[in-house]
């Protein structure tokens, strides 16, 4: 240090000065989304309000709505979508117009121990330790209080309607049941869990404080306690400290600053914390909390270039595969030795009963709480706890598994889906000797939405024999066909005339309905086409057919049978005479022609009395055609599956439910354009009612 002091000469010796006039009172206001050179400090300030305990301030500002820059027609759409057209004393904005915006905190820093405020004056150094540091954001509450507004907007006019149109709902009994004594156990976990602490936090009052601008004489004032007040007492006038302990002071060790920790529950984990852990706690923790999730969602979650061979072998120690997806294991959320906090029943009973609703999963995709409880007789509450762990509950189907079926994963890594489907089998022999079932109680139900992840052989070999026995008929079919033309004499035409039956019924109702029958050629030319009409093979559809079926589809989107059978009928009538590549359509065929073309039948439920033949109860509609609102379309069929008409707010509270708040009002307009037609101020699929 001596030699040294020759080379670093003291230039200046400053007194430094500790003031605590404001050493509780004293914060600093940091605006992060605001250039410093754009102040708020001219700005009037309409209210200010602190919660002390939290350090959490709001300001509100006003702005200047006769500046250039400001647009008037937005500030009053936005002042009507949150205060309405009516003027109460609770509005927001009382000028009918945003005239003012809201400031929110949020603590830059949970330890201030190392920051203070400065002030030199007259070569002296004034330090006030500070209370705080502060964010200030811009807070857009008032877009909450609009989707209120708009909510009940909506749920009166819902009400109107209903009072009109429907019938009152069911009396339905309600069952009063009286909750256990809590636990201590329990208690802990209630008290740090972050709802409670989100409660406490609301508890402390506000206190509201008046503001005083930068030139104001009361904020003058309070700056002269930004300087030392007691100057003149001999109290700690010299640091009586070594180099090495005032460095130690100014720059103590960071193992220091691991004891303050963030305000917070115990059980929660930044994700910056997150990623400090090796590769398989970060699994566990990440499948701990989610408990359902898609590798693609995990892999998200993890820091980019992490393996994903590795992270396969880590998921598959804490979590196990269901539908595609991945369902943390139960001894993981249930470990030994431990208890449900509702009922008490031990970890090693509640992992049975989760095992068996997880192997339920794997079969179908919805299932019933009652027939769940009866089997593996644990409390109503812990199989609840279960089931809302991986699935959703859904009216009139049950609980409906959380996430679809991965079907990316299962082909990309058919390795680890065989895998894990040895295991499910391993389990499955388990539950049936501890619940004392068999396998083939539990069925699976044939569910669209439900892909199989992995097929048996004996699935395969069943198949197999199908297509084996549906190709001999179509052979048996030919081969009956070349005896009949061997055996008539040449060009002889032999009509048969025994009755078709439903299911083979011609297109139209006079007779066989080919293409030479309306251009003026006779329906029967040849002896192969006499047989053909004879006995028809309802398989043997063309190409051409199917050609137009996909055309018309993708045009219409859903038709009946009737509406397809009409347009058939157009389209043949506008063809050159002579041209006959359709042969013989009938019902059946012109219906498998559908079915093969990425259409499905919709099951729609028609009431009695509504008057509708046979074929036009028969609704088809277009399920994939490889556009991305192929989901919106199979999310409406799956409603008009449960009732023929519906209101359009079921519609999109159904769409915003199954796909997300990315739906918008464009995408209800054009999926109702394009499948439904409305009448009575219901919506039904086209062709299902007569306007």
């Amino acid at each position: 240090m001596a030699s040294g002091d020759d080379d670093d000469p003291i230039i200046q010796e400053i007194d430094v000065y500790l003031a605590r006039s404001l050493v509780e009172k004293l914060y600093l206001f940091q605006y992060p989304v605001r250039p410093a050179t754009m102040s708020y400090n001219n700005a009037t300030h309409l209210t200010a309000r602190i919660k002390p305990k939290q350090q959490k301030v709001e300001l509100e500002v006003a702005m200047n709505t006769m500046s250039p820059n400001y647009c008037r027609s937005k500030g009053e759409q936005i002042a009507l979508n949150v205060d309405g057209t009516t003027a109460e004393d609770t509005n927001v904005y009382s000028t009918k117009m945003m005239d003012k915006q809201a400031f929110s905190s949020i603590q830059a820093t949970t330890n201030t121990s190392r920051y203070a405020a400065a002030v030199f004056r007259k070569g002296e150094l004034h330090l006030t330790p500070l209370q705080g540091i502060l964010q200030m954001r811009p807070s857009f509450t008032y877009l909450d209080k609009a989707d209120t507004k708009h909510r009940e907007r909506e749920a009166a006019n819902e009400a109107g309607d209903s009072s009109q149109d429907e019938a009152e709902e069911d009396v339905k009994q309600i069952t009063v049941r009286f909750s256990r004594p809590e636990s201590e156990q329990a208690r802990q976990r209630r008290i740090q869990s972050y709802e409670f602490l989100q409660k406490k936090q609301a508890e402390e009052p506000w206190v509201h404080l008046h503001y005083h601008g930068l030139k104001d004489g009361r904020s003058e004032h309070e700056r002269q306690y930004l300087y030392c007040q007691a100057m003149d007492t001999t109290e700690n006038t010299e640091l009586v400290k070594t180099s090495r302990e005032y460095l130690s002071m100014l720059m103590p060790p960071l193992a220091e600053e691991k004891v303050v920790k963030p305000t917070g529950p115990s059980n929660v984990l930044s994700m910056a914390q997150l990623r400090t852990l090796p590769l398989g706690d970060q699994v566990k923790t990440l499948m701990k909390n989610v408990k359902v999730m898609p590798f693609a969602n995990l892999m998200g979650l993890l820091a980019s270039g992490t393996d994903s061979t590795a992270v396969l072998r880590c998921i598959q120690q804490v979590a196990l595969l269901v539908q595609g997806n991945w369902v943390v294991k139960s001894d993981v959320l249930y470990p030994k030795n431990t208890c449900s906090s509702h009922s008490g029943v031990p970890a090693e009973v509640l992992c049975r009963g989760r095992d068996f609703v997880m192997w339920r999963f794997t079969l179908e995709r919805s299932l019933m709480r009652k027939e769940v409880a009866a089997i593996i007789k644990l409390p109503p509450e812990d199989v609840k706890d279960f089931l809302e762990q991986m699935s959703v509950p859904r009216v009139n189907r049950g609980w409906e598994f959380l996430l679809p079926t991965d079907q990316d994963f299962v082909r990309k890594h058919p390795d680890v889906a065989q895998r894990q489907h040895m295991l499910w089998l391993g389990i499955q022999s388990k539950l049936e000797k501890v619940f004392n079932f068999s396998k083939d109680d539990f069925v699976p139900k044939k569910d669209p939405q439900m892909d199989p992840v992995h097929v048996s052989g004996d699935e395969r070999v069943k198949a197999a024999r199908e297509n084996a026995r549906e190709t001999h008929g179509v052979l048996q079919r030919e081969l009956d066909a070349r005896r009949l033309k061997g055996s008539r004499p040449p060009g002889e035409v032999r009509v048969k005339q025994e009755p078709v039956s439903d299911s083979e019924e011609p297109m139209d109702t006079s007779g066989s309905l080919t293409n030479g029958s309306l251009n003026g050629h006779p329906a029967a030319t040849s002896p192969a086409a006499d047989a053909h009409n004879g006995h028809a093979s309802a398989h043997a559809f063309t190409p051409e057919l199917q050609e137009f079926v996909q055309n018309t589809f993708r045009k219409h989107h859903v038709l009946c049978l009737s509406e397809v059978k009409r347009l058939f009928n157009l389209h043949l009538a506008s063809l050159p005479s002579g041209h006959s590549v359709y042969g013989h359509v009938t019902d059946r065929m012109l219906t498998e022609a559908i079915l093969q073309s990425q259409c499905k039948q919709i099951l729609v439920p028609f009431p009695p009395q509504s008057g509708s033949t046979a074929d036009e109860q028969k609704v088809f509609g277009l399920w994939e055609s490889g556009e991305t609102f192929d989901k919106h379309r199979q999310v409406l069929f799956e409603i008009f599956m449960k009732n023929y008409r519906v209101r359009r707010n079921v519609i999109q509270s159904r769409l915003t439910q199954d796909l997300g708040d990315a739906v918008t009002k464009t995408d209800v307009d054009r999926l109702l354009k394009e499948c439904c037609m409305s009448l009575g101020g219901m919506w039904y699929l086209k062709g299902t009612v007569r306007s």
